[in-house]
C-alpha cells in the first residue's frame, strides 16, 4: 500500500491502480525527490501540474506538502478512478472547503495544447504554473518524448520547474531551448531531471 510521506496529509495511504499500465515511483524516488523540492522551496504555495499521473501519488504528495494547486492528468480510465479517490482523500485530509488537486482524464499531448489554447486567450504569455512532475512511460523516447517536453514549458512560469523521471538505463532526454538542467539525481533504476525554464533576452 502506497503511502503519502511527509506533510498535512502524511501517511495517508493512497489507492494503488492493479495490473502494469502504471509505473509508480518508488517509495526511495519519491521521498529524495520531495525532499529536494522541500528543501530548494519548490513546494509551498506552488501550483503543481502532475502529468501522466498515474494513481496520482506525486500530485498527492505536493499537495500534503504545501503546494497550492495541483491538476494531475491522465488519461487512462482506471487510474483516473483510482487519481480521484485519492485525490477526494487527500482533500479531504487537508481540511477546508477548497480542493487542492483536480484529476482531468486526457492524454498529455492533447491536455497542453488546450491549456497553451487558453493561456493565449487570456494573453498569458508567462504561463500558468510554478512545477511540473512528469513520469512519462519509461518506452517513450525520442521524438516522442521531445514533442511532450516542448509541450511542458509553456504551461510553465519563468524560472517555473521541470521534475521529469526516466530509466536510469535511457538515453538522457533532449530538452527543448529555453530551459536549463539545474540538476540531475539517480535514485536506484531511476533518473531525475531537475530543469528551469528560463527567462527570455
Amino acid at each position: 500500500m502506497n503511502r503519502i510521506i511527509a506533510g498535512a496529509a502524511g501517511g495517508l495511504r493512497l489507492k494503488t491502480l492493479a495490473g502494469d499500465h502504471t509505473r509508480p515511483s518508488a517509495n526511495r524516488t519519491k521521498e529524495a525527490m520531495f525532499s529536494w523540492l522541500e528543501t530548494k522551496g519548490w513546494l509551498d504555495n506552488t501550483r503543481v501540474l502532475d502529468l501522466f499521473a498515474g494513481s496520482g501519488a506525486l500530485g498527492a504528495e505536493a499537495a500534503s506538502r504545501g503546494a497550492q494547486q495541483v491538476i494531475s492528468v491522465d488519461n487512462h480510465r482506471q487510474a483516473v478512478a483510482v487519481a480521484r479517490d485519492n485525490a477526494h482523500a487527500v482533500n479531504r485530509a487537508l481540511g477546508g472547503s477548497r480542493k487542492v488537486i483536480t484529476v482531468r482524464q486526457a492524454t498529455v499531448e492533447k491536455f497542453l495544447p488546450a491549456l497553451a489554447t487558453r493561456l493565449a486567450r487570456e494573453k498569458n504569455a508567462h504561463g500558468d504554473f510554478d512545477l511540473a512532475l512528469a513520469d512519462p512511460p519509461y518506452p517513450m523516447e525520442g521524438e516522442k518524448l521531445d514533442q511532450v517536453l516542448a509541450l511542458i514549458f509553456p504551461a510553465l512560469v519563468v524560472d517555473g520547474l521541470l521534475v521529469l523521471e526516466r530509466s536510469a538505463r535511457s538515453q538522457p532526454p533532449r530538452f527543448p531551448a529555453g530551459t536549463e538542467i539545474i540538476d540531475t539525481r539517480t535514485y536506484g533504476e531511476s533518473a531525475v531531471f531537475y530543469v528551469r525554464k528560463v527567462p527570455r533576452d
